[in-house]
């Protein structure tokens, strides 16, 4: 897993520092099914429940920039994964 990733707007951001904007979102990956749209439907629907619906579309776009790796540091900077 890489220490780092660059999200849409180029600021590097740690995803290994504990570090999620939406912490009180908890969202359990593993165990469940991989599939990359999966993880993005996992993610987005507990962002909604969560009462962060405004941001799913940003995290959306995001985690859908880049490959497999991207998706999951992307989840991870945006919620808490367990």
């Amino acid at each position: 897993m890489p220490q780092s990733f660059t999200p849409l707007d180029g600021e590097e951001v740690p995803n290994a520092s504990g570090w999620p904007k939406y912490p009180d979102v908890v969202v359990q990956l593993v165990g469940n099914d991989g599939n990359a749209f999966s993880i993005l439907g996992a993610v987005s629907n507990a962002l909604r429940k969560a009462g962060h619906g405004d941001a799913v579309a940003t995290f959306q776009s995001e985690a859908m920039t880049g490959d497999y790796d991207n998706l999951l540091g992307v989840c991870m900077a945006w919620v808490t994964v367990e």
